[in-house]
């Protein structure tokens, strides 16, 4: 930024500083979607996400005289928003999906009923998009797969909060020892040896295999085609189609149900036991979550009017076939993916 911007900079923070709310409001709408991210990897919940966005920008409001220019407001609001979450992880367990709270389920019998748990969500790429605008630095890192893939998200709950934030703060967003002590209040003899403990965790958490199976965020042909497949198995109501695309060891999940099927033959299963059948049509659309590809349908009974929003698969795809699906049954999630809630 050269002096003039700089200039100008000093002069937005100056007048927010002073309670003004519209130069208040144009400092924190450039960092609220990267916020959101911040808190949805601390949290791994979209819609806590967003409420904790909205208590970060009400404590900065609040505290809005306490900014000295000691560091960046980009820094500053990232504090803010640490902070937040850190009291809410206080009072909140760890995000889960159904592997780490039920043994698989036998495909024969219909799914369990909706539990109310602690289940992870989805994030919609498109609010990614924007956030790095093709530019290197600090941001870049905020959108990318590895660090935002449901995989990722996971292992990272098994990680204490403290340990949780240290990760994130070095590893994802790229903040030095003395910065991310700073921001937590604690010395970096603490920070380091927090994210040593934080990445000897993450290793036993993540598949031994990640790095070689993580891709970039654009879809190749390969996964296009599959996807094509993939929606035309479901709108066909067609086993044998669906079959082909899972890799053996494929695995389902359902939340907010504990329900989950573990292979290829229990997953086929259950689709032509429970969801293959004549009384449910179906409709997809493509989409993105969290960097992996994704397909939302939505289905209508028999004499019904009108195909709505039903469930969310976010996929694994590895060497050509499906090897995870997450089937979020979250309806309510469908419009901040940019989806109508019928069709």
């Amino acid at each position: 930024m050269n002096q003039s911007g700089r200039a100008e900079a000093a002069a937005v923070v100056a007048a927010a500083r002073a309670g003004e709310e519209s130069a208040f409001a144009e400092l924190v709408e450039r960092y609220r979607r990267e916020l959101q991210v911040h808190c949805y990897r601390m949290l791994g919940s979209f819609e806590d996400a967003e409420d904790m966005v909205q208590e970060t920008l009400l404590r900065a409001w609040r505290k809005r005289k306490s900014f000295e220019g000691r560091s960046s407001f980009r820094a500053w609001l990232y504090r803010i928003a640490t902070n937040a979450c850190l009291d809410a992880l206080k009072r909140r367990p760890p995000r889960v999906l159904p592997p780490q709270v039920a043994t698989a389920s036998d495909p024969r019998v219909p799914p369990l009923p909706a539990a109310d748990m602690p289940w992870l969500q989805p994030y919609p790429d498109r609010l990614l998009e924007g956030i790095a605008a093709g530019d290197e630095g600090p941001e870049a890192e905020l959108v990318s797969k590895e660090t935002i893939e449901l995989t990722f998200l996971v292992a990272i709950q098994h990680l204490v909060p403290r340990q949780r934030a240290v990760l994130i703060l070095r590893d994802v967003l790229g903040w030095s020892a003395k910065e991310t002590a700073r921001l937590l209040e604690t010395t970096v003899d603490s920070v380091n040896s927090a994210l040593r403990r934080a990445r000897s965790t993450l290793r036993r958490h993540l598949p031994p295999s990640r790095l070689e199976w993580a891709s970039g965020s654009d879809p190749t042909q390969e996964e296009r085609r599959l996807l094509r497949r993939y929606m035309d198995a479901h709108e066909r109501t067609d086993a044998t189609i669906f079959a082909a695309l899972l890799r053996e060891d494929a695995r389902l999940t359902m939340p907010p149900t504990p329900t989950w099927y573990d292979g290829r033959e229990a997953i086929v299963t259950f689709h032509a036991r429970q969801l293959f059948v004549p009384e449910i049509q179906w409709r997809a659309m493509v989409t993105r979550a969290n960097r992996q590809p994704a397909v939302a349908f939505y289905t209508r009974q028999l004499g019904e009017p009108d195909f709505r929003a039903s469930v969310m698969d976010v996929l694994r795809v590895e060497e050509g076939r499906v090897t995870q699906i997450d089937a979020f049954v979250l309806p309510a999630l469908f419009p901040a993916f940019g989806l109508p809630p019928a069709i």
